[in-house]
């Protein structure tokens, strides 16, 4: 194959939204195409590839999963990184995506240094990976030590941000100090809402009407004030003159229940953050806009109103809390309690999953969503009996994917070698058809069809044997699933009228990925090829709940009751 007839890829990637926002990648991206452009290569734009924003700590992310997919489908010959520590910053995962790619006869190809077959080189490479890797370590201590101190020093540069009622002075501004300035318009906003909530005890749903009603705006510019941003500020210890820092600290990534919405499935970051308890905060100096006394009224008047609130209970109050997602415009569906005027003093037992984009007063007075709001017991019922189905009968998996059309074939592994061997002739032929034009024994015109007729010759080849090991896979991966199941619907199949609500709700969190609330159905669809391995449900541990009596289905809103079984790892993978 000539040099211009190689397929050329290039990979960049920065760490930081800061990077990202400084156009940090363009440096890479300028050196990688005039790299390529050298070598005589042309560079498609769909074989840019940039993770703008995500850690190389890690292996998932948006980009980096697209090209090596496309490498798997022989669509790359050559990938150009700027340095081994962009393709990844663990040597682990750099020698992992290294031979990935080697074996799927892609070249890689490093500006800061060639890529050669020596044992020097190797040793290089993994010196390289290892300093990276060493060198991410000593940054992240170093900063994390340096803060620490710059914060008991009482410097304000280590505060992520300026709270509503500040404005920050960088330090080139400051005079050689940076500082937290008082915004006067601002601050009186503040000292108004402590007043309100400190000596007029009002609650903050009503704090959040009046600030509306005088127009007043958000840090952000919003019109429209959130009670969760009206909490934050009441319980921010900053406008007694104290801010805090150190309240949250790193810990490994929770597992999320579904994505957020409007945001890539793959989380840019591999760790999560915990709450700091309040002993361990740093306090950095700043102005102060409201008094100690009225500070600590406000925070006694919260702990009154949560108190007495009516809908005080927290936690897992509802069976499909966080599994329910709205089909039309994407948000998610909350559990909301019957009020006593709705009700007509009438008790009820139920309440109503309600989108989030149907509160007008999220969204500045005007809904974003028409869905209907749907009865607790009613839909809960309804997945229950979807989820029992699927314990009852495994098998429904295995006939639910042959209804689609999607039976798994015949894929031996004679078959398999047989087109693989195809291949290996083919191959042979294009070496001999190179050395041919070499020598010239045929000429261009003659060449250049008939190594082009070859090559798609094996491209479809080797797009058959991948289908066939896809299906092989997936074979062996619903079986082992629909014996996974088999083994744990065993355990729990006697006990599934009677199961206490807790584990029940664990199961369903176990099996459903998400629940879709439509005009017209509901969408349950199954996490399976996704499920760990089952919790040990003892028989004689599920005791009886006393939450049944359940109405049945109603309305033309379940007519239809479809399930998505997912049969792949990938939790956008659905049919």
């Amino acid at each position: 194959m000539t040099t211009n007839q190689l397929q050329a890829a290039i990979y960049a990637r920065v760490s930081t939204e800061q990077q990202t926002e400084t156009q940090t990648v363009a440096s890479q991206l300028a050196a990688l195409r005039l790299r390529v452009a050298a070598d005589g290569l042309k560079l498609c734009e769909e074989l840019t590839f940039i993770d703008a924003g995500y850690s190389g700590a890690t292996l998932v992310r948006p980009a980096l999963e697209r090209l090596r997919d496309l490498a798997f489908a022989n669509g790359v010959d050559r990938l150009y990184v700027h340095s081994p520590d962009r393709l990844a910053r663990k040597y682990a995962y750099q020698v992992l995506l290294i031979d990935e790619m080697h074996r799927c006869g892609v070249e890689v190809i490093f500006l800061n240094r060639e890529l050669g077959q020596s044992p020097e080189d190797d040793l290089l490479l993994q010196v390289q990976g290892m300093v990276a890797e060493y060198e991410r370590a000593k940054i992240m201590e170093r900063s994390r030590r340096g803060k620490r101190h710059a914060a008991k020093s009482g410097s304000v540069n280590v505060l992520s941000c300026a709270p509503y009622g500040y404005q920050y002075v960088s330090k080139a501004d400051g005079g050689g100090q940076a500082h937290f300035e008082l915004v006067i318009e601002q601050a009186q906003v503040v000292r108004q809402i402590f007043d309100w909530v400190g000596r007029e005890r009002l609650t903050i749903g009503e704090v959040c009407r009046r600030l509306n009603a005088d127009g007043h705006l958000t840090q952000t510019l919003k019109t429209v004030w959130d009670r969760s941003t009206v909490w934050g500020m009441l319980k921010n210890p900053a406008y007694i003159g104290f801010a805090a820092f150190g309240k949250t600290q790193v810990c490994s990534r929770r597992h999320r229940l579904r994505p957020i919405r409007g945001a890539s499935a793959q989380p840019r970051r591999d760790y999560s953050t915990n709450s700091v308890d309040v002993s361990e905060w740093i306090s950095v100096p700043v102005p102060k806009i409201v008094d100690e006394n009225l500070f600590a009224a406000v925070q006694e008047q919260l702990q009154e109103n949560q108190r007495r609130s009516r809908i005080g209970q927290r936690g897992a109050r509802y069976l499909l809390q966080g599994l329910v997602t709205c089909k039309l415009c994407g948000y998610t569906y909350y559990g909301k309690a019957i009020s006593n005027k709705s009700a007509k003093s009438k008790p009820r037992d139920y309440a109503y999953y309600r989108c989030i984009g149907t509160d007008a007063y999220r969204f500045g007075g005007n809904r974003v969503c028409s869905n209907t709001q749907v009865r607790t017991d009613t839909l809960e019922a309804a997945v229950w009996q979807e989820v029992c189905s699927l314990l009852k009968n495994p098998q429904r998996l295995y006939l639910e994917y042959q209804r689609r059309g999607q039976e798994p074939t015949s894929a031996t592994q004679e078959n398999i070698k047989a087109l693989e061997s195809q291949i290996t002739k083919l191959r042979r032929g294009i070496a001999r058809l190179i050395d041919s034009y070499a020598e010239g024994l045929i000429e261009k015109n003659e060449f250049e069809p008939r190594i082009h007729k070859i090559k798609e010759r094996v491209a479809v080849i080797e797009a058959q044997v991948k289908n066939l090991n896809d299906e092989a896979t997936l074979n062996r991966e619903l079986r082992l699933i629909i014996g996974r199941l088999e083994e744990f619907s065993a355990k729990v199949i006697n006990n599934l009228d009677s199961i206490e609500w807790n584990s029940q709700r664990e199961i369903i969190r176990l099996l459903v990925k998400r629940v879709e609330v439509d005009t017209e159905q509901v969408n349950v669809v199954f996490r399976v090829g996704e499920v760990p391995d089952f919790p040990k449900f003892e028989p004689e541990s599920l005791q009886d709940c006393g939450r049944g009596n359940h109405s049945p289905l109603w309305g033309s809103l379940f007519r239809k009751f479809w399930i998505y079984p997912c049969l792949e790892a990938s939790e956008n993978t659905e049919f």
